[in-house]
């Protein structure tokens, strides 16, 4: 793959490259033909529809997994941008939850903070104009993909009168980081207005290793400055998308009987390893949380390498098996 950048990157062209690619898992791609499974390996049951255990790489058929999600606090998925398929995953998980006495909060990574006002006015009112939506919560800013994409699991959350949560710290915060650094972003006033003021950014050794190592295969040609702030915003929007997940799970403590579980929503790259997000989560619980974490993978007979390579890795503790969107296979980086 021919790398993204050639000359030293500005921060003008970082910021919406980076804020794309930082969703995604970024592995190698493997070349060539998948080779001969043995009738009696795991991997001859691997078919889209099925999930992987990835403690034991075998497969699970689909009503047992859900029943599973159905005793954490929190499960986290991790999709694929822009795969329908992985949206229907989503929607398939709530529906479970509630079948089994749940009650699901769902977090979304595609909307920032500053739309929550306007997330939650257009869930309570029947009718609203959606374009007055969108531009009240700032989609086209914080997210810029179309809105068709994620607007079942926003009519899911309407229709069964569920709460929603932004994610993501708004974009102009993380541009702030960007442009400037973590510390100097820190003195801004927008760290203070947004609550991150009290906030600990922990850089941890294990998903530094991770996230410097995709940026550079994804970004080749930065320089360290570049990758230095690139990575200190994904540590920002990280850690922010904890803060939140972890304020819902709080909230939700107060009233046990509701019998609350945290679904989150973000591409792959946040929940890799347990790293970016769910350790975070565990942190600021002091560990007295059950989570579990679900990759979302196109399933594509040919490239049956890619979904070993993630299963060998540990990437989640389930990789869901889809099929491939209507876009084709996700690129990979070398």
């Amino acid at each position: 793959m021919t790398p993204l950048f050639v000359h030293r990157l500005t921060i003008s062209r970082i910021l919406p490259l980076f804020l794309l690619v930082i969703g995604q898992l970024l592995i190698a791609a493997c070349a060539g033909n998948t080779s001969t499974i043995p009738a009696n390996s795991p991997v001859a049951s691997w078919q889209a529809g099925r999930v992987i255990d990835v403690k034991t790489g075998q497969s699970i058929d689909l009503p047992t997994f859900l029943t599973t999600l159905t005793h954490y606090d929190i499960v986290y998925l991790g999709e694929e941008h822009y795969n329908q398929h992985h949206i229907e995953a989503a929607l398939t998980v709530l529906q479970t939850l509630l079948t089994n006495g749940r009650h699901p909060v769902l977090t979304m990574e595609m909307f920032g903070w500053d739309g929550q006002p306007a997330l939650d006015t257009y869930l309570a009112t029947p009718g609203q104009d959606r374009q007055m939506f969108l531009d009240h919560s700032h989609w086209k800013q914080n997210w810029g993909g179309a809105f068709d994409n994620y607007e079942p699991l926003v009519n899911f959350s309407r229709e069964h009168q569920l709460t929603l949560r932004a994610m993501n710290p708004p974009k102009p915060l993380i541009r702030q980081v960007v442009s400037v650094g973590l510390d100097d972003a820190r003195k801004g006033r927008d760290w203070v207005e947004w609550g991150m003021d009290h906030e600990a950014i922990v850089d941890d050794q294990a998903y530094r290793a991770r996230i410097l190592d995709q940026l550079k295969r994804c970004h080749g040609g930065g320089s360290d400055e570049d990758y230095a702030r690139m990575y200190e915003a994904s540590m920002v929007r990280d850690e922010g998308m904890a803060k939140t997940v972890t304020a819902a799970l709080l909230t939700a403590r107060q009233k046990p009987q509701d019998q609350t579980a945290i679904l989150s929503y973000t591409g792959g790259g946040h929940i890799q390893f347990n790293l970016p997000i769910p350790k975070r989560v565990a942190r600021r619980m002091g560990g007295r949380v059950s989570q579990a974490t679900v990759y979302l993978a196109s399933f594509d007979h040919t490239r049956v390498e890619d979904i070993q390579d993630l299963v060998h890795d540990g990437i989640a503790d389930y990789v869901w098996l889809t099929p491939i969107s209507q876009q084709g296979p996700p690129q990979r980086c070398k």
